[in-house]
């Protein structure tokens, strides 16, 4: 199951990592933008959307890129089928800290180990105003104060970030 967990998080992690323009609008297209580049494995796009600091934390891009990929070919080896994966909705941009912010929610079900796991994952998207993208992380790794710190100290949001919900069914 710890290796079921791994897979629906670093699915759910690279749908996280998709953006371009400011608005709700374009943080929703780049975001189903990611979702398709993680089920054709383009990891170079989804690596492009997640937040700098999260691949200073694999070891950096080069590093994120091999896990990535190795993480997802050792999965379909064993089986792992992804049936459905989407953007279910954006929430209003609001200008926070000095950043323009969203929380994007996203649900994905897939088969594994005779199981399917259907997922509601939530993330912070951040807008990258330099290079006019999102940047998106997991939420709920905001909530985790050790981590946060290390992802990005002082992080304050006005957001209420939802829990996450998966649920496991034996097929």
């Amino acid at each position: 199951m710890n290796k079921l967990k791994k897979i629906v998080l670093l699915a759910l992690i690279t749908v996280s990592t998709i953006a371009f323009s400011q608005t709700k609008e374009s943080a929703l297209n780049d975001a189903t933008a990611a979702v398709k580049a993680n089920l054709d494995m383009n990891f170079d796009i989804v690596v492009k959307h997640t937040l700098p600091a999260v691949l200073d934390m694999m070891g950096g891009k080069e590093a994120a890129l091999q896990v990535l990929k190795s993480t997802m070919e050792g999965a379909k080896a064993q089986g792992l089928v992804i049936e459905k994966s989407d953007v279910i909705s954006v929430s209003k941009v609001t200008k926070e800290q000095g950043q323009s912010r969203c929380i994007m929610t996203s649900y994905t079900e897939m088969i594994m180990s005779g199981q399917r796991v259907k997922s509601t994952i939530h993330f912070v998207g951040i807008y990258n105003d330099v290079d006019n993208y999102w940047w998106f992380i997991e939420a709920k790794q905001l909530k985790n104060e050790v981590l946060a710190n290390k992802i990005a100290p002082n992080f304050e949001t006005s957001f209420e970030i939802p829990e996450d919900a998966v649920q496991v069914e034996k097929i």
